[in-house]
This record gives C-alpha cells, structure tokens and sequence, in this order.
C-alpha cells in the first residue's frame, strides 16, 4: 500500500503541477497476495480533478519470481490535495472544474 501512495503521488504531483498530501484511500481491493522476491508495477489514471484535490486510480501488478507470470494483486483510489508553500490547500494549476 505504501508502494501505491508513493506511486499515485508522483502522478498527483505532476497533475498539480506541485506538492500533494494523501488525504484519503477509498475503494481498496486487495486481488491477490504479493511474495517476497515479486517485481511490483503501480500504474496510476487520474479519475477526478476537484478544485485542490485529485482522485487517482493506482493498480498494482506483479512479475513473479518463480514462472514471470504477471498478475493483478491489488487497486485503489487515492486522494490527494494540492498544498501550497504554506502546506495549505491550494487550487490545482489548470483546474476549470468546481
């Protein structure tokens, strides 16, 4: 999940055009179990753009070690707010929605 906050934040921050904070997890399935030694893919869609928040989209895939399968373990929907220099909310660059 940690993997998925990081990834999904990297995308919210470049759709902010700055800094976010996670402030909410929503909509979490967990699919399948991740093993140790499993290489990890997050691929993030945005799927709302509020005017100082973000809802993006993650799906975890893995690689694993054993056979190179690939498969779905995990997706969620993370929400991010855009923050200013002062760590306060701050409209998104570009938001003409709200």
């Amino acid at each position: 999940m940690a993997q998925m906050d990081l990834a999904g934040g990297a995308h919210a921050f470049a759709e902010a055009g700055g800094r976010v904070a996670t402030v909410a997890v929503d909509a979490m399935t967990f699919h399948r179990p991740v093993q140790v030694g499993d290489q990890v893919s997050c691929y993030c869609s945005t799927v709302r753009i509020g005017t100082t928040s973000i809802a993006v989209k993650v799906d975890t895939w893995v690689r694993r070690r054993h056979d190179w399968t690939e498969e779905q373990v995990t997706e969620g929907i993370f929400t991010f707010v855009a923050l200013d220099d002062s760590g306060r909310p701050r409209p998104v660059e570009g938001d003409s929605s709200d």
